[in-house]
């Protein structure tokens, strides 16, 4: 990091509550950069593990973060907080695999950013 370059101080929590890279970045890394790190720290033994920057969504403020753009960019917000360490949700979605038809195998439906998930009928039996 070059000398007098703005810092924040961050961890990743994943969906079970596991806290992860904390640390103290630059504003002016970019998000692609920071996932490259998380996955090369994903904790061991979890049931779902990112492959790649792809399966990982970083979620601060209630929105996605884009690999594209730097922290700064991302206007990371941290207010009145008194320790100065920020938190941000990690997800693990890995990309959705298609099947002979062409079709999605996933279970969910996106539509306007509502998420859906459905049963599958197989064989005359419905399976979660």
């Amino acid at each position: 990091m070059a000398e007098g370059e703005e810092l924040i101080e961050l961890k990743f929590r994943t969906n079970d509550g596991t806290d992860m890279a904390h640390s103290t970045y630059a504003l002016s890394m970019n998000v692609a950069t920071l996932k490259q790190k998380i996955v090369a720290e994903w904790p061991q033994g979890k049931t779902v593990t990112p492959k790649s920057i792809n399966d990982l969504k970083i979620i601060h403020a209630g929105k996605v973060m884009e690999n594209n753009k730097t922290l700064a960019d991302s206007r990371i917000t941290f207010g009145d907080l008194p320790a100065g360490v920020i938190t941000m949700h990690v997800i693990v979605q890995p990309a959705i695999a298609k099947n002979k038809s062409g079709l999605s195998s996933s279970p969910y439906i996106f539509i306007d950013k509502h998420v859906w998930k459905m049963n599958l009928l197989v064989d005359g039996k419905i399976h979660d």
